[in-house]
């Protein structure tokens, strides 16, 4: 009779986890797994109708009813990405989905801070899916929610001409998170999930770090209430087209799959298979640069279309129109050695890569590169300029677009605005000439057991490793901001204090295992990002045909001090 008592219990508690775990969106009903961990997960819940047929190329709609319980177990497949891509989960067309990390105890009442996470991949590809909530929900001490989200990428998420500005939406992979955005307003506070719409965080890393730039200055800084504070890890800046400029990528598509004699062209790029499409999904040179030029890393990205995106972002950051909520920007300090061929062998080669990837660079500003970026130091088996070309790349499209928006705000916000540098040292990755590479600091942020992507988390970084005490540190800052908007107030034990970046100073969080402290970012490195700043070399609105760019904007040269007698020279890092 007794174990028979136990055997009720045990099933009836089973059975209160499983209620528990039932979520009830009016669309469809998803019912999530509660660990012992304490946290429930819903993993793959669709926030968008499947973006197929007719909807290839528009902006995102409404889920579709569902009336049978759905089972959120399973994360929903990627997107399709730009070919060559490496894999590592599964990848759809159909691919609109989010994932719900919560306490198991929340409810209505919880009024949870939300943590909105934007996954990377240079707009091309979804390079940081998968990601669990869990070690950012046991740091902040059951305290916050996080939301994971997909969006298209590549052509599907970000193909723009004239024809499907006049048939469809430009930026869609956009206007899938804006979409997610709204999607947390409406049903975030759901009984189970025990979110507060009020108080949500934005993030994401490289990309999606991008992503949050995007949405600070969207529709020429408009504040809808999807968020309230943003925190960007090692966010990208590359290339912006408009639309015109952007038209070559779509004429070169329709004649690889054939639609380029039909009258609706795009009529017939939404009626052929995904797996047409993606055979024909690669990158190609940008035009005017000669016989020797290769694809850009990113063939795909956001464009400016007068709407969503009105216009570059470095000019819209110069004129205050971006949200003024706090921020945290930062990168790490070799962002560049993962995009840099590492074959690169001479300055030669170095300036196609960068022409590549920033096409209006004059043959000046290459010189100028040419000189501030001297020969660094080599790797076995690889080419002795390519750190050269990963630092270059580096500040270009890392470093120093993220110190120009701190600044930004620090100009024009009373809300903070803090920078860093992550510069945890992994033992492998020194010695094979990576550094502290791009998104590198997410281990440490999530947790590295947590985090599923294209490259996995340094060893170094395991329990017993020798960075492994950084972990706390870096989840302490980022809980503490997703719970309080600063970095400071619930930050760990024994960490410094978090200052913010001003003008005057320009101060970061230099971020190292057992020697975290603030640093002043040296005049070296503003000189060469007021260079770039100066001569619009981030956020760069390419004139096609390589016309030299135009006059700097005054507001655009006023962020940063240009001073020409100290470019001095990247030898060692």
């Amino acid at each position: 009779m007794a174990l028979f008592a136990v055997w009720v219990v045990f099933a009836l508690a089973s059975r209160t986890w499983a209620i528990n775990s039932l979520v009830d969106l009016g669309y469809s009903k998803y019912l999530g797994t509660s660990q012992s961990n304490g946290i429930t997960s819903w993993l793959g819940i669709r926030f968008a109708a499947p973006p197929l047929g007719d909807l290839r190329f528009r902006a995102p709609r409404p889920p579709l009813y569902n009336s049978t319980v759905q089972p959120a177990n399973t994360f929903g497949p990627l997107c399709l990405p730009t070919q060559p891509a490496t894999l590592y989960a599964p990848i759809s067309e159909d691919c609109l989905f989010l994932d719900v990390f919560a306490p198991s105890n929340a409810t209505a009442e919880s009024k949870l801070p939300v943590f909105f996470w934007i996954q990377g991949g240079g707009f091309n590809r979804l390079s940081n899916g998968n990601y669990r909530g869990d070690g950012l929900i046991q740091a902040s001490g059951d305290n916050i929610v996080v939301v994971t989200i997909n969006y298209r990428v590549s052509l599907y998420g970000f193909l723009a001409s004239e024809e499907v500005v006049a048939n469809g939406n430009v930026n869609v992979g956009m206007l899938d998170q804006r979409f997610a955005l709204e999607w947390v307003q409406k049903y975030i506070a759901q009984a189970r999930f025990g979110g507060d719409p009020g108080h949500v965080t934005i993030g994401g890393c490289s990309a999606g770090g991008a992503s949050v730039t995007f949405h600070l200055t969207a529709y020429g800084g408009r504040d809808d209430g999807l968020f309230h504070a943003a925190a960007a890890e090692s966010a990208s800046a590359f290339a912006m087209l408009t639309v015109e400029q952007s038209q070559y990528q779509y004429d070169a598509l329709i004649a690889r799959v054939g639609c380029n004699t039909t009258t609706d062209t795009l009529q017939c790029l939404r009626g052929i298979s995904a797996d047409e499409l993606q055979a024909q999904n690669i990158g190609i040179p940008f035009p005017g640069l000669g016989p020797n030029a290769s694809a850009p890393l990113f063939m795909y990205d956001v464009v400016i279309d007068g709407d969503m995106v009105q216009d570059s972002s470095q000019r819209q950051f110069a004129q205050g129109k971006f949200i003024k909520v706090p921020v945290i920007y930062g990168d790490d300090t070799n962002g560049g050695t993962q995009f840099a061929p590492n074959t690169t062998a001479s300055y030669a080669q170095m300036d196609q890569f960068l022409l590549d990837n920033y096409p209006t660079m004059t043959t000046d500003q290459i010189a100028t590169f040419n000189y501030i970026y001297q020969p660094a130091q080599t790797f076995p088996n690889t080419g002795a300029f390519w750190r050269t070309a990963a630092n270059a790349y580096g500040e270009m499209a890392y470093l120093c677009p993220s110190m120009y928006v701190s600044t930004a705000f620090a100009t024009y916000s009373t809300q903070g605005s803090w920078n860093y540098r992550y510069n945890v040292e992994d033992p492998t990755q020194m010695a094979n000439g990576m550094g502290v590479p791009h998104t590198v600091e997410t281990a440490s942020i999530w947790g590295p057991q947590y985090v599923a992507g294209t490259a996995p988390p340094p060893a170094s970084y395991s329990p017993n490793g020798t960075n492994a005490g950084i972990i706390p540190f870096m989840q302490g800052y980022w809980s503490s901001f997703i719970r309080s908007y600063s970095p400071n107030t619930y930050r760990v034990f024994g960490s410094p204090v978090w200052q913010e970046w001003v003008t005057t100073s320009q101060d970061r969080l230099m971020i190292e295992t057992n020697a975290t402290a603030m640093e002043t970012v040296d005049i070296q490195e503003q000189s060469r990002c007021a260079y770039m700043t100066a001569n619009t070399l981030m956020w760069l609105q390419s004139t096609w045909r390589m016309d030299a760019v135009g006059p700097s904007d005054s507001q655009i040269f006023s962020l940063c001090t240009l001073n020409r007698n100290k470019y001095i020279s990247v030898r060692t890092r």
